[in-house]
């Protein structure tokens, strides 16, 4: 004759451990409850904010694109530039921020030796931000 001495089940046949299914139903109920009402909660608090003297910060200027035609004519914007100024026309028209992000439009037939020659040609300028502008293909 056997015995099972560390059995789970009693002598009628329960369980006796907790189901957390319940609970952590709850839970999850009252944690998107949570979710959805502090932000309510706060925007309706009347409130008489201070004034502040301190500027509010610059608005984010006009994006700089320089764009190389086919003939390999270089624009900054909708103005053409002699490739031997575009680091002065750069500089006038960013006010000397280097740190300024460009975009670089290319036509699809300029060659890729003449847009990495641009390239160079901005980077010796000072100018690392460079932001390549394509157009999104449709489909796959």
């Amino acid at each position: 004759m056997a015995f099972k001495l560390d059995s789970d089940e009693d002598a009628d046949g329960g369980l006796h451990e907790i189901n957390v299914t319940p609970f952590i139903d709850v839970m999850l109920v009252l944690l998107i409850i949570f979710m959805v009402a502090a932000p309510l909660a706060t925007a309706t608090v009347p409130l008489e904010l201070p004034a502040s003297s301190t500027q509010s910060p610059p608005a984010e200027q006009e994006p700089v694109v320089v764009s190389l035609q086919a003939d390999l004519r270089v624009f900054v914007g909708d103005d053409e530039v002699d490739r031997t100024a575009l680091g002065g026309t750069l500089e006038r028209k960013l006010g000397g921020d280097r740190e300024a992000r460009l975009f670089l439009r290319a036509d699809k037939s300029v060659p890729y030796g003449d847009l990495m020659a641009l390239m160079d040609e901005l980077r010796s300028a000072g100018y690392l931000k460079v932001a390549l502008v394509t157009l999104e293909q449709n489909g796959a």
